[in-house]
């Protein structure tokens, strides 16, 4: 862990300082794109026969990505001036820049007239935005923000300081899989459950420590919200930052959404706050994001200098 946190702390403000930037993005695949080619092409052609095939297949699929990615991070690492491609990979799977970006445009498209903030939430949420009101957008962006800097900062965070590269990728080759193929639908259920599955377990500490990370800032209050509440949401993991971003900001997330037509009847959480979130509110989950960053950087710095 002492060798992978100073390569971790650079990681983690080259992120926050550069985010994703353009002019190398658009004339390269980003790690992450290429992550995603493999799994669907790996969708196409291993995602048939009954249901118990689809499901083996999906375990084996799963596992011969894992130790695929386990490899190449080691590759990496051996190279030459392997602690630079490190940090460099790692800055570019850390997600904080990009994170609060996105999520500050839904507060400044909100401010310019709904129609823009929907547009805006549509980037990072999955539900359907066209019946959304301004307060329901600004839930949505916050839930938003508060599940992904769980696994888009903190998890990948905590894998890299545990296994250096090829944890980093060994987690997002995961987490990758589980937004892809790791959904209750007729096509993914079987093969897409070693992927939610292994997700579920690589995110269960890391959204825990976000919810904690949280508590640093806003005392007691998010720490409590978050075990009270935290179980109630459909994932064993988002439910933890979600609640806990809720008692930071006194507001109720969560609750009932629809995708493709159909409304869920997820409970609230934080349900006996108000529900009329709006724009300003998203400010303030972006500050919780730096919040939660800072807590994230000192506890590294600390490791790096032991």
């Amino acid at each position: 862990m002492n060798d992978t946190a100073p390569l971790l702390l650079a990681a983690l403000l080259l992120d926050a300082a550069l985010g994703e930037p353009r002019w190398l993005w658009s004339r390269i695949p980003h790690p992450a794109v290429l992550m995603g080619r493999l799994i669907d092409a790996c969708d196409k052609r291993f995602n048939r026969g009954d249901a118990q095939e689809r499901r083996r297949n999906g375990i084996l699929t799963m596992t011969g990505l894992g130790l695929g990615a386990i490899a190449l991070g080691a590759l990496i690492a051996a190279l030459p001036l392997g602690w630079l491609w490190q940090i460099l990979i790692a800055a570019a799977l850390l997600a904080q820049r990009s994170l609060v970006d996105h999520v500050e445009a839904v507060a400044i498209g909100l401010r310019r007239s709904l129609d823009h903030g929907k547009r805006a939430v549509a980037m990072i949420v999955g539900r359907d935005t066209g019946p959304l009101d301004e307060a329901a957008v600004a839930r949505a962006a916050i839930e938003s923000a508060a599940e992904n800097v769980s696994d888009g900062v903190i998890a990948p965070a905590f894998w890299f300081l545990l296994g250096g590269l090829p944890g980093l990728l060994l987690y997002k080759i995961a987490n990758t899989a589980d937004s892809m193929i790791g959904h209750r639908t007729p096509r993914h259920e079987a093969f897409g459950w070693a992927a939610a599955r292994f997700d579920d377990l690589l995110n269960y500490i890391p959204a825990r420590l976000t919810a904690l990370f949280i508590a640093v800032w806003h005392g007691a209050a998010p720490l409590r919200c978050a075990w009270e509440d935290g179980e109630k949401h459909r994932s064993v993991n988002a439910g933890w930052p979600e609640a806990a971003m809720a008692a930071a900001l006194n507001l109720s997330l969560s609750g009932p959404r629809a995708y493709d037509g159909e409304m869920t009847s997820d409970p609230a959480l934080n349900p006996k706050a108000p529900r009329n979130a709006t724009a300003g509110d998203i400010t303030a989950a972006v500050r919780v994001l730096w919040q939660v960053w800072i807590v994230g950087v000192a506890g590294v710095a600390v490791l790096a200098m032991a």
